[in-house]
């Protein structure tokens, strides 16, 4: 963990009293080839922890739009942002492209209102928009979906057993009970809160591999993303298609002239 800062209260410690924020950045780096638990997607990476809402899902828009401005000052290379409003701002929109132009690749939730139209700031220009699908690769019953789409990646869902092995198709993460710090379990949650940190990570695997500039970043999340099998495709539900970790490593491999496997 590097440079936590708590928005809410201001102070800097900024510790999760949901559970949230804990299975979000477990899905980004859960510590992996540990014998223990779940992976994360990007190994070795660094966790800026920036609280900007409350145990409750308060905060303010004032309060997000600084810590984007903090993680793009502090030295950030990727910032997911698995939380989003149906409502434009002009200052989340100035804080996501102060972030951008300062090098940082933006990944968003695109929202769970089961709509055709994305939230914010997903939505934002230098903005990389996430819906989740589950099991059988269709995006969920949950996921907005629209034009501003840019990928798709996991996302879960509680409500359906696809893979029969008798637990609700969530995505599972290692983190606090809801409310309660003092107890840790492996909880299934979904929604493109769970999507958005998968893209998060892979970007930071795209990063790890020397490509930095966000344009490129979110370039080769797109060009090596896959399509849904046994689903219709369309840019709308899916935007470029489902993210791919190994895909968008070696294509980013290959655009910065490193070695790649035959």
């Amino acid at each position: 963990f590097v440079d936590p800062y708590d928005f809410v209260a201001n102070t800097k410690h900024a510790n999760d009293d949901h559970g949230h924020g804990s299975h979000v950045t477990g899905t980004i780096a859960q510590v992996t080839n540990n014998g223990i638990g779940v992976a994360g997607v990007a190994r070795n990476v660094r966790i800026m922890p920036l609280k900007v809402l409350s145990g409750s899902g308060s905060g303010s828009v004032g309060g997000i739009a600084d810590a984007i401005r903090y993680a793009a000052d502090h030295g950030a290379k990727v910032i997911n942002m698995s939380l989003g409003g149906a409502f434009p701002s002009s200052v989340l929109k100035k804080a996501v492209a102060y972030a951008h132009k300062k090098g940082v690749t933006v990944v968003c939730a695109a929202g769970n209102e089961s709509r055709g139209r994305v939230g914010y700031p997903a939505a934002y220009p230098g903005a990389i928009a996430v819906s989740a699908t589950q099991f059988d690769e269709a995006t969920t019953f949950y996921s907005n979906w629209g034009k501003d789409i840019d990928i798709a990646a996991p996302g879960g869902n509680t409500r359906v057993d696809q893979n029969g092995d008798g637990m609700p198709d969530g995505v599972l993460q290692n983190t606090i009970a809801i409310g309660d710090p003092t107890k840790d379990d492996y909880f299934g949650y979904m929604g493109t809160s769970m999507a958005s940190p998968h893209v998060a990570g892979v970007a930071a695997l795209v990063v790890g591999e020397g490509v930095t500039e966000p344009d490129r970043v979110e370039q080769v999340l797109k060009d090596s993303a896959r399509k849904p099998d046994k689903q219709t495709y369309t840019t709308e539900r899916y935007g470029a298609g489902i993210v791919d970790a190994p895909a968008a490593v070696l294509k980013a491999r290959s655009s910065t002239g490193g070695y790649q496997f035959g």
